[in-house]
């Protein structure tokens, strides 16, 4: 090998050098990117699941923020429905202490009765019946009228009033073979409960000033419930 050969060859093997180096020193510096974007990605990561903890946190808060609140409306509630309730027996109440007057009243007049007995409430067994007042009549045509207080008539006060009605005979069966009929005292009502009540053949005493009066049109006819 000639001098100059050689010398070719050690530049040559001096310019491969410097690329190895410089590949060196790119492949270094590529680590190094890679290792601080594998360390941002580790610092993400890390801050995602701390913000996951920290929503799962703030849920787990708010269900029990919401259970609480719930709870508390339940109670709210149910205090309310207690007090509601406590009011509407003490209207109920004042109710039928006005009409109990009026009532006694319009069984004398109207139909006749000559003996009035107050009733409430009647049990026979577990069954029940509920009803305020009793007219009788022991004349030619015996005949005896239950009457109840409402506070407000609506379809199912009135319901209840017919099916006690029909079931009379069961709690009073000293009564059998009288003609029965039914009388209610209303506090409020619309007109089309007062037409449906009278359709039935029921009396509605509406409560005029601080007295009830039974108002009937010419067309009615009392429902004899024994029939």
């Amino acid at each position: 090998m000639t001098d100059k050969e050689l010398k070719d060859l050690v530049a040559s093997l001096a310019v491969a050098q410097k690329e190895t180096d410089r590949q060196l020193k790119e492949t270094d510096r590529q680590l190094k990117e890679t290792d601080r974007q594998l360390k941002e990605t580790d610092l993400r990561q890390k801050e995602t699941d701390r913000q996951l903890k920290e929503s799962n946190r703030e849920v787990q808060e708010f269900r029990r923020a919401q259970l609480e609140i719930n709870l508390d409306l339940k109670r709210t509630v149910k205090e309310l429905g207690q007090q509601i309730g406590g009011l509407g027996n003490k209207f109920g109440d004042f109710a039928e202490g006005m009409a109990m007057p009026s009532l006694v009243e319009i069984l004398a007049k109207h139909f006749g009765a000559e003996q009035i007995i107050e009733t409430r409430l009647v049990r026979k067994g577990e069954d029940e019946i509920e009803l305020d007042l009793i007219g009788t009549s022991n004349g030619h045509a015996k005949s005896v009228v239950a009457a109840e207080v409402k506070s407000v008539l609506n379809r199912r006060e009135l319901d209840k009033f017919i099916r006690n009605l029909r079931r009379f005979f069961e709690f009073f069966p000293h009564f059998k073979g009288y003609d029965l009929y039914g009388v209610l005292a209303v506090v409020k009502s619309s007109k089309e409960m007062d037409q449906l009540a009278l359709a039935q053949g029921i009396g509605v005493a509406r409560m005029r000033g601080d007295i009830f009066r039974l108002t009937l049109p010419s067309n009615f006819r009392p429902k004899n419930f024994a029939a």
